[in-house]
């Protein structure tokens, strides 16, 4: 696939990658996997491989959550584990603003500055991962230690 073909979003993400030296070859689905589960189904893997790109508002400031599929992020254990006050799922809008990217279509980077980052240790049982890639309908594939290194993130439990 050439840069022509890419959205702007898959483009600066693409960008991030290729700064970090990460591969990250996108895959483009005829259909939109805007859920893990979608994602999943549409690639052949398990669920829990999906890195779930989920932004968060904590202490008036976004928080990303890079979350497998197969797990839903406990909010009150996470902000207890972190020290941190109340942590709250962001409106469409505030994603928005934090990311440059929509709901369902989160990458792991490629946002307009650094945004704290929080990775799923879970995700660590998978030999690949696959994330959004800026859009609902791209993703790509990365390892665990390189979504570690790509986004500066701290490994927690999240569930």
């Amino acid at each position: 696939m050439t840069s022509a073909q890419l959205h702007p979003r898959n483009l600066r993400v693409a960008d991030r990658l290729r700064e970090a030296g990460i591969p990250g070859e996108f895959v483009i689905l005829p259909d939109a996997a805007s859920t893990a589960a979608l994602a999943a189904a549409a690639l052949g893997v398990e669920v829990g491989a999906i890195a779930n790109s989920l932004v968060f508002w904590c202490d008036d400031r976004p928080l990303l959550v890079m979350t497998s599929g197969a797990h839903r992020v406990d909010t009150a254990a996470l902000a207890e584990r972190l020290g941190r006050g109340a942590i709250r799922r962001a409106s469409a809008e505030q994603v928005f603003e934090a990311t440059g990217q929509v709901i369902g279509g989160v990458a792991p980077t490629g946002h307009p500055e650094p945004i704290e980052t929080i990775v799923d240790e879970h995700l660590q049982t998978y030999p690949q991962l696959w994330a959004a890639a800026g859009t609902a309908h791209s993703v790509f594939p990365l390892t665990f230690d390189e979504l570690v290194r790509l986004t500066g993130g701290r490994v927690e439990r999240v569930d």
